[in-house]
């Protein structure tokens, strides 16, 4: 684990010690989901930002649970931005669209449309601004819900998962000389928790086949209980497609437990 974020350390009403703004924001509990969890609201221009810089490798996850919710009380859900970057200004907000070199944001409307847009602002042939939606209504999100976003990165390609649904899967997403360093939140109000970043696996076909073993860390159990969490869908899913693809090969697997309990 890279970076893990669930605001438990945070006094409720407090903006939490290691993260900036330029708007306003606030730790709260809430009766929707247990946990603490940070309170962000629309204000034109205004974000919430890592404080500090995060150190990315080529392969790696960004995951959260979200709950989108309105500006004020009766009115509908507000929408949000999540935008992952490549920060220029250490203590300031990058501004405009599509800040700095190159970043990714992912969007939820305020009618529940999830959105995309990658960008790198180079001259050179790297350059890219790309954008999509997914119309399905199965995938739109809606008031006072919570969803779990998880944005797998392996190298240039980036495959973005809301609960088990794959939602967005491009190849050529990632700049592979402006390596993103800043998570930040905007544009929208909702609450936000358990940002968690970590080392990601590289491609898991090639690596089984060229070195005879796989080492996943992208499944997921409950205390005390053998069912797997939703959440594991998208590790299960590749691993089954490599073993579809190559039925000859034989495998064994070892899991292990942690050290809590009896």
């Amino acid at each position: 684990v890279i970076f893990f974020e669930d605001f438990s350390q945070d006094a409720v009403g407090d903006f939490p010690a290691l993260w900036n703004t330029n708007g306003s924001g606030e730790v709260v509990e809430t009766n929707l989901f247990p946990g603490h969890w940070l309170k962000f609201m629309p204000k034109a221009y205004a974000a919430i930002w890592t404080d500090e810089l995060l150190k990315l490798p080529e392969n790696y996850t960004l995951e959260f649970d979200i709950i989108p919710t309105s500006a004020k009380e009766g009115e509908g859900m507000a929408g949000y931005q999540i935008l992952l970057y490549k920060c220029k200004n250490l203590r300031e907000i990058d501004g405009g669209s599509v800040p700095s070199d190159a970043g990714f944001w992912f969007t939820t409307e305020y009618y529940g449309t999830p959105r995309y847009r990658a960008y790198i602002n180079k001259p050179e042939s790297e350059h890219i601004d790309m954008s999509g939606s997914s119309d399905e209504d199965k995938f739109k999100q809606k008031l006072n819900q919570k969803y779990h976003i998880a944005i797998w990165v392996q190298k240039t390609r980036l495959r973005l998962y809301i609960n088990e649904n794959k939602i967005f899967d491009l190849p050529k997403a990632i700049s592979t000389t402006s390596k993103f360093d800043r998570f930040r939140v905007a544009d929208g109000a909702g609450l936000i928790s358990n940002i968690r970043v970590a080392i990601g696996a590289p491609d898991m076909r090639n690596k089984l086949m060229t070195e005879g073993k796989l080492v996943t860390y992208g499944i997921y159990f409950d205390v005390n209980k053998d069912v797997v969490k939703p959440e594991s869908t998208g590790t299960l899913k590749e691993i089954a497609k490599i073993l579809n693809e190559v039925p000859d090969v034989k495998v064994k697997i070892v899991g292990h437990t942690d050290a809590d309990g009896k």
